[in-house]
């Protein structure tokens, strides 16, 4: 995903650099959180990685450096992401949260880049014990979604409890992570440098921290009935995610290297999502911002390009177009406290 284009996933670019922050959870589970950040990922460096996704139709409406991006995105989007994550990589994530040394508090989740929450919305039912999760994100707009709209109760019904945290991800420290029982995202991998993921692939390590991240884009997409364009836009498409040193459709593979780098276990699960004619809205706003970045990348495909969605959006608004577009989740399992 590039920073001032669309894309396909949802999160933002989230940080805990040096930060300082106040503030409780209430009584109903629910507290925000003000923070202070400075040094990476602020000044000079400040940027829009990964907040202006598809479904934005509010980039130029921004008073001050936060990018806002629609959350009717991010709702219309969530049940195809909810779909499309892993189960398969839950069991050993709750082996590993089994085996920790034990909380007052249970577990303390860190969501990186939470948008309105749906992360929290997943997994948090998915998971025995109390919880208390810690949203990060660069808007305080989603931040107020995510807090109003977070869990309740684990899987057991035990308490889910959640802060805010306002900032922008430059380079995590194991210090930011001190107390970590998780750390989260979904679609953040691909919106990170190398620097940056080896940076998170560390922290994790630092703090002893797993990391649950999923729906970073793979680069593949399948649209039935198949059309000459389809690989030249999905071609195109890639090369602006990667703009900016992003990495894009590499960079599972690369948090592949890092989070191992660092002595991590990883496994790696596709998490595509699917979507046909019940999902026609979702995949209408998918394609409006696909072939948009493809053409961004590529002007001279714009006469081409323009023809192409136009009939693209009349077969999806028919229910004869169906689309895959493939993700990965990856978890990463830090080496046990105390393993040589």
């Amino acid at each position: 995903m590039s920073g001032t284009s669309t894309s396909t996933d949802t999160g933002t670019n989230t940080s805990t650099g040096t930060n300082t922050s106040t503030g409780t959870s209430t009584s109903t589970g629910v507290g925000t959180s003000t923070a202070s950040v400075e040094g990476p990922g602020t000044g000079e460096r400040a940027r829009d990685t990964g907040t202006i996704r598809l479904g934005d139709r509010t980039r130029g409406e921004a008073v001050d450096d936060t990018t806002r991006y629609a959350p009717e995105w991010l709702q219309l989007r969530e049940a195809a992401d909810a779909s499309a994550r892993a189960s398969e990589l839950l069991d050993p994530l709750r082996i590993r949260l089994a085996n920790l040394p034990g909380r007052p508090g249970g577990f303390v989740i860190h969501d990186l880049g939470c948008g309105t929450g749906s992360m929290g919305r997943w997994l948090a039912p998915r998971l025995d014990g109390p919880q208390h999760w810690v949203l990060h994100d660069r808007d305080p707009y989603l931040l107020h979604f995510a807090a109003v709209g977070s869990p309740r109760s684990a899987a057991d019904g035990s308490r889910v409890t959640v802060e805010t945290q306002r900032g922008d991800v430059g380079r995590l420290t194991a210090d930011a992570l001190a107390g970590a029982s998780l750390v989260t995202a979904s679609a953040l991998l691909d919106v990170l440098t190398a620097d940056e993921i080896d940076a998170l692939a560390a922290a994790c390590a630092g703090a002893n921290c797993p990391a649950l991240l999923t729906l970073s884009v793979a680069g593949r997409v399948e649209l039935t009935p198949a059309d000459p364009l389809d690989a030249e836009i999905a071609e195109a498409f890639n090369d602006h995610q990667r703009r900016g040193g992003l990495l894009g459709p590499e960079a599972v593979s690369a948090a592949c290297d890092a989070f191992s780098g660092h002595g991590a276990t990883v496994r790696v699960h596709p998490s595509a999502w699917h979507l046909g004619r019940d999902e026609s809205a979702l995949t209408a706003e998918w394609l409006r911002g696909w072939v948009g970045a493809a053409v961004e990348q590529r002007p001279e495909l714009a006469a081409r390009a323009e023809t192409y969605l136009r009939e693209r959006l009349a077969a999806c608004a028919a229910g004869e177009l169906t689309v895959v577009v493939h993700h990965s989740d990856l978890l990463a399992l830090a080496r046990p406290a105390g393993s040589v």
